[in-house]
C-alpha cells in the first residue's frame, strides 16, 4: 500500500511476532493507513508482511523518536515479542519523547490446566539451574539467542528447534533442528516420542501458534519448565488481540476526525 504523506495514518508496528503480520496485513488493505513494520534482523530469512519494512535497531529511544518524526508517524505499536522487554522500554520512552501516541499488542500468557506439571523460573539461568532435577533429555525451546545459559550444563542432551543456526556459547550435547513453525499436535507428539523427550522447556511466549508442545507435553505426562515473562513497561495502553489493536486503531481516528 502506498499513499501521498499526510493522507493516511502512518502506523509504525514494531514487528516480529505472527501479530505484528496480522495486524500489517489488516492495515495495508485499509486505503487510511500507511504502515510500516520494523524488524530486528535476528532472522536471517524473516516472512515479511505487506507495507513498507525497515530492518535493524534505532539506536535506542532517541534515535526511535527521531525516526518517528522523520517518518511522520502517527501512532507507535509495540507487537514484539513478550521477551523483547528492552525494545518495550525504548518504545514507551520513545513515544513520551516523540508525543506519539503508544498502543502495546501483547498476546495472552499461558496458564497451566488439569493434567499439567509446570515448574517456573524467573529467568534463563534459574531455568538451567533447575533443570537437572526435572530431566535428562530437553527439548529447549527458549530460542537460540539464550542457549549460553544452558552451556555449562553438561550431563543434560537437548534437542533445540530453530529457524537459524544457533551460535556459541551452547551446550556441548545438543542437536538442532533446523525448521520453521507452526508446528501441529501431531508434530510435537511425534517429535517428543523419537527424541524420547522427558522435559519441556520454554518460555510463557503465548499465543497459539507454539502451544501445541504444551498439549504434547500434557499428553505424555512430560514435566515443563516454563519461564515467566520480563517486566514491561507500566501505563501503557494494551490489545490483547489484532482485532482489539484495530478497533482502538481506528476509534482513535475517528475522534481525531470528529475535532
Amino acid at each position: 500500500m502506498s499513499a501521498e504523506p499526510g493522507s493516511t495514518h502512518h502506523v509504525l508496528i514494531l514487528g516480529g511476532t505472527t501479530e505484528a503480520r496480522r495486524l500489517a496485513e489488516a492495515l495495508a488493505e485499509d486505503p487510511s493507513y500507511r504502515v510500516t513494520t520494523s524488524l530486528a534482523g535476528r532472522v536471517t530469512s524473516p516472512v515479511l508482511p505487506p507495507g513498507e519494512i525497515r530492518i535493524g535497531g534505532f539506536g535506542g529511544p532517541a534515535g526511535l523518536a527521531s525516526w518517528i518524526g522523520v517518518h511522520r508517524v502517527t501512532r507507535l505499536i509495540d507487537a514484539t515479542h513478550p521477551f523483547a522487554e528492552r525494545m518495550s522500554f525504548n518504545a514507551a520512552e520513545a513515544a513520551a519523547l516523540s508525543g506519539v501516541p503508544l498502543l502495546a499488542l501483547r498476546r495472552p500468557g499461558w496458564s497451566p490446566g488439569p493434567g499439567d506439571a509446570w515448574t517456573f523460573a524467573d529467568s534463563l539461568a534459574e531455568a538451567a539451574a533447575l533443570l537437572p532435577g526435572m530431566g535428562s533429555r530437553a527439548f529447549l525451546t527458549t530460542g537460540r539467542m539464550g542457549l549460553h545459559s544452558f552451556a555449562d550444563l553438561n550431563d543434560t542432551w537437548f534437542l533445540v528447534r530453530s529457524v537459524d543456526p544457533p551460535a556459541a556459547p551452547r551446550p556441548p550435547r545438543l542437536e538442532v533442528l533446523l525448521a520453521r513453525g507452526p508446528f501441529t499436535l501431531a508434530d510435537e507428539r511425534e517429535l517428543l516420542t523419537r527424541h524420547r523427550i522427558d522435559v519441556l522447556v520454554t518460555k510463557d511466549s503465548g499465543g497459539s501458534a507454539t502451544a501445541p508442545k504444551l498439549a504434547a507435553a500434557r499428553e505424555a505426562g512430560i514435566p515443563v519448565l516454563v519461564v515467566r515473562r520480563p517486566a514491561v513497561p507500566e501505563d501503557v495502553v494494551e490489545a490483547d488481540s489484532v482485532q482489539v489493536t484495530l478497533d482502538l486503531l481506528r476509534r482513535r481516528a475517528e475522534d481525531r476526525r470528529a475535532r
